[in-house]
C-alpha cells in the first residue's frame, strides 16, 4: 500500500479541495500518513493570496523537495506561479483547483517519477465526492468555483480560480444531507464569493440557503465571504434567510477601504454607503450580529485622508 503525506494551507475552499483529494486517494487504496518522512509521495495544497503566505509556501516546497521524494504541488499557486515552483523543484507535478478529480491518476503517475501538469480551467462539481474531514463535525461545502465580478485590480484569485461556475442546488443540498447524517454539526458554505452564487444558473444565495435550512437534523450553517456588490441587490431577502435558527448570525462582508476614491481605484463596484446600509440592516434585525470584514491599507495612491 503506497503512502501519501498531505499538507494544506489557505481558505475554506482550498481545505475542501484537500478533503476531497484525501477522500479520493483513500478510496483508491492509498494510506494517508502524518509525516513526509514516512511517505512514498508528498502533496502540498498551496495558497498565495498574501505575501507572507507565499513566502511560507516557498519554504515548505523547498523543505519537501529536500526529502527527495516525488512531490505534487496543488492549490492556487501552480496556476499563476508555475515558474517559481519549477525553479525550486523542476520535477514536481502541478495540479490546479479545477483538476482535483484527477488526483488519483496524478499521484499514481508521479510516484513512478513522471512529471504531470494539470492546470486547465475545467468545470468540476465539487460536491457529493468522497471526503476525509479534517474536523469530523464540520462539513466544508463548496457551492461554486470562481468569481463573477473579475474586476478587482489587486486580486490574484481571479486568475487562479477562474470565472464563476455555480454547482447545482440539488447536489449542494444532497451534500448537506449526507454530511448531517454522518454527524456534522456545522455546515460551512464556501466559495470565492458566496454572494454571486447562481448568477450563471438563474438562482441566488438566499434561495440556496432556504433550501439548505429545510434539511432535517440539528446543525448550524456558517455563510462565508460575500461581496457587497451583489449583497446590496438582495439584502432584504438574505436577511429573511438568516432568520432561520440554523444559520449563524455571522456576516463576512469585506469593506477593503473606507474611502470611495480607493474603492473606485480597486474597481470594487460599491460605495461606503452601500456597505454601511447592508451592515445597518443586518444589525437592526440581529442585535448580536458578528461582523467580519477585510481592510487593505497602503493601497497604491492611498492618501492620509483616504486612510483616516
Amino acid at each position: 500500500m503506497k503512502k501519501v503525506y498531505m499538507e494544506i494551507y489557505g481558505c475554506a475552499a482550498n481545505q475542501a479541495d484537500f478533503e476531497i483529494a484525501a477522500g479520493l486517494l483513500k478510496r483508491a487504496g492509498f494510506k494517508l500518513t502524518k509525516s513526509p518522512k514516512d511517505s512514498d509521495l508528498n502533496l502540498i495544497f498551496t495558497c498565495n493570496v498574501k505575501v507572507p503566505t507565499e513566502q511560507r509556501m516557498i519554504y515548505r516546497i523547498e523543505e519537501l523537495t529536500k526529502t527527495g521524494k516525488p512531490l505534487i504541488v496543488a492549490g492556487c499557486m501552480p496556476m499563476v506561479q508555475r515558474d517559481l515552483i519549477e525553479r525550486i523543484n523542476p520535477k514536481a507535478s502541478l495540479i490546479g483547483p479545477h483538476s482535483i478529480h484527477k488526483i488519483v491518476d496524478i499521484v499514481e503517475r508521479t510516484i513512478k517519477r513522471e512529471k504531470v501538469v494539470s492546470l486547465s480551467y475545467e468545470k468540476t462539481v465539487k460536491v457529493c465526492l468522497p471526503r476525509v474531514r479534517r474536523n469530523p463535525i464540520i462539513a466544508i461545502v463548496p457551492i461554486a468555483e470562481g468569481c463573477a465580478w473579475q474586476r478587482c485590480t489587486y486580486c490574484i484569485v481571479k486568475y487562479e480560480r477562474g470565472k464563476l461556475f455555480s454547482f447545482p442546488e440539488r447536489l449542494i443540498v444532497k451534500e448537506v444531507e449526507s454530511s448531517v447524517k454522518e454527524g456534522c454539526k456545522e455546515i460551512w458554505i464556501t466559495s470565492q464569493d458566496n454572494a454571486c452564487y447562481g448568477l450563471d444558473i438563474g438562482t441566488d444565495l438566499p434561495k440556496l440557503l432556504n433550501s439548505i435550512t429545510k434539511v432535517k437534523g440539528k446543525f448550524y450553517v456558517r455563510v462565508g465571504m460575500m461581496n457587497p456588490v451583489y449583497v446590496k441587490n438582495f439584502v432584504d431577502r438574505l436577511i429573511n434567510s438568516y432568520k432561520s435558527s440554523k444559520i449563524f448570525k455571522f456576516l463576512h462582508l469585506p469593506a477593503q477601504s473606507g474611502s470611495n476614491r480607493i474603492l473606485k481605484a480597486m474597481k470594487r463596484g460599491y460605495s461606503i454607503k452601500d456597505f454601511v446600509r447592508i451592515v445597518e440592516k443586518f444589525r437592526k434585525r440581529f442585535k448580536l450580529l458578528t461582523l467580519s470584514t477585510d481592510i487593505i491599507v497602503g493601497f497604491p495612491g492611498e492618501s492620509e485622508e483616504d486612510f483616516e
